[in-house]
């Protein structure tokens, strides 16, 4: 198995099998630790660091806040993980030399216009969306499919077939269905 693709990235079938010994050493650690599985993902650290936010703010309505127990507003191992994936992604970007900052993707520029303030505002509603439908499902379907696959759970495929399937049928709407390198 070759460590590159022919552009220099990363081979995502090597990525893809050290995610999966990642999510399996992730439930074999916090079960022999904390005594309770606690299974790869990470958008629960969005809830602790919005908690930790408040807290800086106004304690007493996180204190009083039934949602924020004193086990969701702390820094946990999910949390370094959420930190180690932002400083991972920088480094392997600065390695192989493909980092580059653009306020505007050049794929969006294309079928939408080059204008920022319009990408941010679809972004940052598409991020509302996004986390909105994380937390009604408790997790996300990247999550739950990593996890419930890993478990051989029907729920964990279909988690992650709605994920994929869905995902294309978007980009479709969005890009048009052309195809873009």
């Amino acid at each position: 198995m070759k460590w590159k693709t022919l552009d220099g990235g990363w081979n995502p079938y090597l990525a893809g099998a050290l995610a999966g010994l990642l999510a399996v050493a992730s439930a074999v650690a916090t079960t022999k630790l904390m005594g309770k599985t606690s299974y790869l993902g990470t958008s629960t650290t969005f809830v602790r660091a919005a908690g930790m936010l408040e807290c800086a703010v106004a304690p007493e309505h996180v204190k009083n806040n039934v949602y924020f127990t004193k086990e969701k507003v702390q820094v946990d191992w999910q949390f370094m993980l959420v930190a180690g994936i932002l400083l991972g992604a920088f480094v392997a970007s600065r390695t192989d030399r493909s980092f580059k900052l653009e306020a505007v993707p050049p794929v969006w520029a294309e079928r939408f216009g080059s204008g920022v303030r319009r990408r941010a505002v679809f972004a940052f509603l598409g991020g509302v969306v996004a986390m909105f439908g994380v937390r009604l499902a408790d997790g996300c379907p990247s999550g739950h499919g990593l996890s419930g696959m890993m478990q051989l759970s029907t729920s964990g495929f279909v988690a992650l077939c709605m994920f994929f399937g869905m995902g294309i049928v978007v980009a479709r709407l969005v890009y048009g269905g052309r195809r873009h390198e």
